[in-house]
């Protein structure tokens, strides 16, 4: 791949640093990950058309080729699709989140078991910084890479490796695409001629942080292609897509701008909604699913050793249905940053009290902890009366109790215990990693 280089020999005195021109990046990304995950404990759906859905078993949310072949689009809503499943009678399950996320876990550790750098891009993505390894080395690492998550976990995965994180992205899209590749395509190992080639091959909004409306902007412009992109003039694309556009053109052309994150940014807000699995219409139905919410945000935050100085709580109907619509929220500022559970479930039912109305078939409410902060910087107001770290023990206890013996072990009354809110999910898989009493069992 030639790009880096003849953008250094046309200026001597580059402004880019040798290290930005010698990296190289490899993108591990698993196939039709959830649908994978669901292959691995159930053999008998290997090469069969396999489909999941998402929350409440609404739209198709993962699709094996098989499921893709048979026309089965994605996003769409599971229901305009019952004939196409049926006839080509295509395996249908609910989401499974919790064995999903604990793969996925199994995944990176390995990944981190063989590579020293490794960011954690996505549940089924990984970006590695092979740049210490010698390139005649680099497609025989990703093949072993391929061959230890199989072994070790079970699932399948696509490597695509190049010179900036941006290539790795686009080679991974080619080597899980094109069986050609089969399954590893490495650009470092492209001459310039054989990158124009597959640059001209790839529309415009195949590049990694091209969206619509750029797709759009750029095709105007005459930009259809990643190729047709890469010629444009530094200075227009600076004006047009700004500092980030600019980073991509030089990052398309080998020079790397994007270095790996191997810690992750702590979120700035956390939220926490479901839509209902039934229409709700009580209020203390509607308080069990939303204090639920709260404890869930309230333990996401805890985790990142962070508090929230304010929260909102949202309510809303069913936007499809014919029966009355009515939406609402409310925002909550908080006296103390806190990411105590029983407090942030105090003022989510406050907030929640405010905008529930009655006479109306609830779908959905959440709620988002904001103006998020480091739990290290409090500031505590000389009218609070709470025994903060008596409280702080009380809910790290309940904390570990939960994580030791299962999410809900230990919850506040006002949870309460019919859940009738809880989501549809008539085709839930087994938890064959999470539960003791749905682990695989073999007859012999």
């Amino acid at each position: 791949m030639q790009f880096k280089k003849s953008m250094n020999s046309a200026n001597p005195k580059s402004k880019f640093p040798e290290s930005a021109l010698n990296k190289v990046f490899a993108l591990v990304d698993c196939n039709n990950f959830y649908a994978s995950c669901e292959r691995l404990f159930n053999p008998r759906l290997n090469n069969k058309p396999v489909i999941v859905l998402s929350n409440n078993d609404g739209c198709v949310i993962a699709r094996s080729e098989e499921a893709k072949a048979a026309g089965i689009k994605m996003g769409a809503p599971a229901f305009e699709f019952r004939e196409l499943i049926v006839r080509n009678n295509i395996h249908v399950f609910s989401s499974n989140y919790a064995l999903y996320g604990d793969i996925s876990n199994r995944i990176m550790k390995t990944l981190c078991a063989l590579a020293p750098d490794v960011e954690v891009y996505s549940v089924d993505e990984a970006f590695l910084d092979l740049s210490g390894l010698k390139y005649e080395d680099i497609t025989a690492f990703a093949k072993e890479i391929r061959k230890t998550i199989m072994q070790w976990v079970g699932i399948p995965v696509s490597v695509g490796i190049g010179p900036t994180k941006t290539m790795a992205k686009i080679a991974n899209h080619l080597a899980k695409k094109n069986p050609r590749y089969e399954s590893i395509l490495n650009m470092c190992e492209l001459n310039e001629a054989e990158t124009e080639t597959l640059y001209k091959s790839l529309p415009v909004d195949e590049i990694w942080g091209i969206g619509g409306a750029y797709r759009d902007f750029l095709s105007g412009h005459g930009m259809r292609t990643i190729f047709d992109f890469i010629k444009a003039e530094e200075s227009w694309v600076k004006k047009h897509m700004r500092i980030v556009g600019l980073k991509t053109l030089y990052e398309l052309r080998g020079v790397s701008c994007l270095s790996l994150e191997t810690f992750a940014q702590d979120k700035k807000n956390m939220c926490i909604s479901r839509s209902y699995g039934i229409p709700l219409e009580l209020y203390e139905d509607i308080e069990q699913a939303t204090s639920t919410f709260a404890v869930r945000a309230a333990e996401k935050i805890r985790m990142q050793g962070s508090c929230a100085r304010a929260l909102i709580v949202f309510l809303m109907t069913n936007r499809y249905s014919n029966l009355p619509k009515y939406v609402n929220s409310i925002l909550v500022q908080l006296p103390v940053a806190t990411n105590m559970t029983n407090e942030i479930i105090h003022y989510a039912l406050k907030g929640l009290k405010k905008i529930y109305k009655k006479g109306y078939k609830y779908k959905k409410s959440g709620v988002i902890l904001t103006d998020l902060i480091p739990g290290d910087q409090l500031q505590y107001s000389i009218w609070d009366e709470s025994n903060r770290q008596k409280l702080s023990d009380l809910i790290n206890a309940v904390d570990q109790i939960n994580a030791g013996i299962g999410q809900g072990a230990v919850k506040f009354a006002v949870q309460g215990t019919k859940r009738r809110w809880r989501m549809n999910q008539e085709r839930l898989s087994p938890s064959y990693t999470g539960k003791w009493n749905e682990i695989l069992t073999i007859k012999i």
